[in-house]
């Protein structure tokens, strides 16, 4: 469980700071979940 939780956070913060330098990745989080959804 920790191997993991230390991965999640190291690609949650690798996928933010590119993300941040395209665009909002909270934008691209919710588009993302709203085409799922819909």
């Amino acid at each position: 469980m920790g191997t993991t939780k230390v991965n999640k956070s190291a690609i949650s913060g690798r996928f933010v700071k590119d993300s941040t330098v395209k665009s909002n990745p909270k934008t691209t989080y919710k588009q993302t979940v709203t085409k799922k959804g819909k």
